[in-house]
């Protein structure tokens, strides 16, 4: 088995102690915990897959985005790519009993081939499950076959998407299950609308209708309900957060709600600062509250810099993934990242990854050009993808509560809690008669 020395990632902050009450915690009511889940499980279907951005800086331990269509399984360690096989077909079968055949849409970009590398690894682990998989792309472009080479030597077939009647397929092709892997930033296009077949995760929680304030609305409420249960503060492991819904930056409108909202968020975070003796300063992230690929993200150290965003900032900020302008934003609480790879101490941040309710694994992502306040999914992030050297669901009680495997089984609990923020978030979709 490959393993990476876990002395290469630190944890290099002398404020640890509330982690540390958060793992022995966790540890001491594991069974409690599960059987927790497993009830919320019953009540309410997780997302088929997800991925969830954590940050841990000692004293806090929080998801700060959770994505439902998720790139990167290229990324997982492959010696426990056996644990999403598994996953996969539970999910896939709860979802779609007795479902065999697969047509898994991806994104429509054809040049990006790391990207092109987790559909060839998800393609796999599908095919491990014992699923037939063929992928149909939205692009007006591809009108037949093309194959796509990747970097290792693998290829990737993409096939046109067609449509019958109220179902998609392929030339002689009809799935059972359409498993969607595109975010759909740009809008559903019409060939996914009005569909009378299995679409997972649905094309309504896409970028276009999806908002990250709502997932973390749900979030809170979850993560509130599981601190009850384990007795600990909800704020250790939940983001305070706020939104504003009319901005445009290039013409300076909003800027008032936006101001005055991230001016409550700082003396809410400097109170939680001041409660548990934390020496550092409060800080905010402003980002797009939809969208991915880390656009549209700032830092604010002050409340005071909103006035005075030069033209650069206000351009970073004014557009998101495919040129979608911003008009609303999540004013997100900072969470400071105090974990660090490698000799260089490069800052990161774990990524976790799941299918359906099972954490499957994950990766950090690694940044030497970034700071500890700042977002890490900008160009010139790593991956390590064997930082993960063991897997996240399978603690160990004869080792101290922050040894390598209690430290990932911590953040598989965190992470499946926005899992089932998510879940919650497409329960209240179909209820609303929407997907």
């Amino acid at each position: 088995m490959l393993v990476t020395s876990h002395a290469a990632l630190q944890l290099n902050t002398s404020v640890t102690e509330q982690l540390h009450v958060l793992e022995s915690h966790f540890l001491a009511r594991r069974k409690l915990i599960e059987g927790w889940f497993h009830s919320q499980w019953e009540q309410t279907m997780p997302p088929v897959y997800g991925s969830i951005d954590l940050r841990n800086s000692g004293f806090k331990l929080a998801p700060i985005d959770m994505n439902l269509f998720p790139a990167g399984f290229n990324n997982l360690n492959p010696d426990f790519l056996n644990y999403s096989v598994s996953a996969a077909h539970a999910i896939i079968q709860k979802a779609v009993p007795g479902a065999k055949k697969i047509l898994l849409i991806p994104e429509s970009h054809t040049r990006n081939l790391r990207y092109w590398s987790n559909i060839k690894i998800l393609q796999d682990i599908l095919i491990k499950a014992g699923f037939q998989v063929r992928f149909g792309i939205l692009s007006a472009e591809i009108t037949a076959p093309h194959e796509i080479v990747l970097e290792s030597g693998g290829k990737v077939l993409v096939e046109p998407l067609r449509r019958k009647d109220n179902a998609l397929c392929l030339d002689q092709y009809e799935p059972d299950i359409v498993l969607l892997n595109n975010d759909l930033s740009d809008g559903i296009p019409e060939i996914l609308q009005n569909l009378q077949q299995a679409v997972v995760p649905p094309a309504q929680l896409g970028w276009s209708q999806r908002f990250k304030s709502e997932h973390f609305q749900y979030y809170a409420l979850v993560a509130a309900e599981f601190a009850e249960l384990v007795n600990i503060d909800p704020w250790l492991i939940s983001p305070l957060f706020r939104y504003c819904g009319e901005i445009d930056f290039m013409q300076q409108e909003g800027m008032e709600c936006l101001g005055a909202n991230a001016e409550v968020l700082f003396a809410e975070i400097q109170k939680k600062y001041n409660e548990y003796r934390i020496p550092h300063q409060p800080f905010l992230i402003i980002k797009a509250d939809a969208g991915t690929y880390g656009m549209a993200v700032m830092t604010v150290r002050d409340a005071n810099e909103l006035g005075s965003l030069n033209r650069k900032q206000r351009t970073r900020m004014s557009m998101t993934k495919g040129g979608q302008p911003v008009r609303r934003v999540i004013i997100q609480e900072g969470v400071y990242t105090f974990e660090t790879f490698g000799p260089d101490k490069a800052v990161a941040e774990p990524v976790i990854y799941l299918w359906g309710s099972q954490v499957v694994g994950g990766f950090y992502r690694v940044h030497q050009n970034r700071g500890i306040d700042e977002n890490l999914n900008s160009p010139g992030m790593k991956f390590e993808p064997l930082a993960f050297a063991q897997t996240c669901h399978e603690p160990r009680e004869d080792m101290d509560p922050d040894a390598c495997p209690n430290r990932f089984y911590t953040y598989g609990i965190v992470a499946k809690l926005s899992m089932l923020a998510a879940a919650r978030e497409i329960k209240g979709l179909r209820q609303a008669g929407n997907g």
